[in-house]
């Protein structure tokens, strides 16, 4: 398989009394951690203008074990896992903040039956969302699947509620929901994007429209967070991160 790259625009709308909203544009890459090629100007775990390395993914940021680690999640809830695919924001000359990324686990058939929902916090902090149907079946655009928040991810959100998740996975596009709910408000957000190959000119381009990668995903992050303390949205202190590093 070849490394992809997904075109994305990512859109965040709070409910709720205070609103806001936002819609910007991301590049994510996916791609088989095992089996994928890319082009001179990426590679798997060593350093180039673009790239993707395990320690980023699968357990603690800049300890994980990638695929390994994933696998391992998926065989200890007795889920399929014949292929595995991450999909995730990469490095750009060797830095990396994602918010999300997303672990998807199809069956000997093609049929996609896991996704693991890796979430990363600003401080520092992870935890995941394994995200499956409660009999097992493949996961179809129309189902909804739920879990409860147990992770601190902003400051102007409460860990309390829920999320409920939708996935919208075809050959040439992307399509992830996720509507998290909470007493008083919540937050919708969505990925959506085509795939396409990933090539030189692609990264070339993506650097030269976004040349500060993903710390531009943190800038925005942060002006966004301004725009709420400025609006006197309540300010919850982090909490210590919850033992487990995956729930349901």
């Amino acid at each position: 398989m070849q490394v992809e790259r997904v075109r994305a625009e990512t859109f965040h709308g709070r409910k709720g009394a205070v609103k806001n909203a936002f819609r910007y544009s991301v590049d994510y890459v996916l791609l088989d951690p095992v089996k994928s090629k890319g082009p001179a100007l990426f590679s798997r775990n060593r350093g180039n203008l673009m790239s993707l390395q395990d320690k980023d993914h699968g357990g603690a940021p800049g300890q994980g074990t990638g695929v390994i680690w994933a696998r391992g999640v998926l065989a200890a809830n007795n889920l399929a896992s014949d292929r595995v695919f991450l999909l995730a924001q990469p490095r750009l000359l060797g830095h990396v903040f994602n918010p999300v990324s997303f672990w998807l686990a199809y069956d000997h058939l093609g049929h996609l039956r896991a996704v693991i929902a890796e979430v990363t916090n600003t401080y520092g902090d992870r935890h995941s969302y394994l995200c499956h149907r409660d009999d097992r079946a493949p996961i179809t655009r129309e189902d909804t699947i739920v879990a409860q928040k147990v992770f601190h991810v902003s400051p102007f959100q409460p860990v309390a509620g829920t999320y409920a998740f939708r996935f919208d996975i075809r050959p040439d596009r992307i399509g992830i929901w996720i509507d998290y709910s909470s007493p008083g408000g919540g937050l919708m957000t969505n990925l959506i994007g085509p795939r396409v190959p990933l090539t030189n000119w692609g990264i070339l381009a993506s650097a030269l429209r976004r040349p500060f990668g993903s710390r531009r995903v943190l800038a925005l992050i942060h002006w966004q967070a301004l725009k709420l303390w400025a609006k006197r949205v309540k300010f919850n202190a982090r909490p210590v991160p919850p033992p487990e590093d995956v729930s349901r």
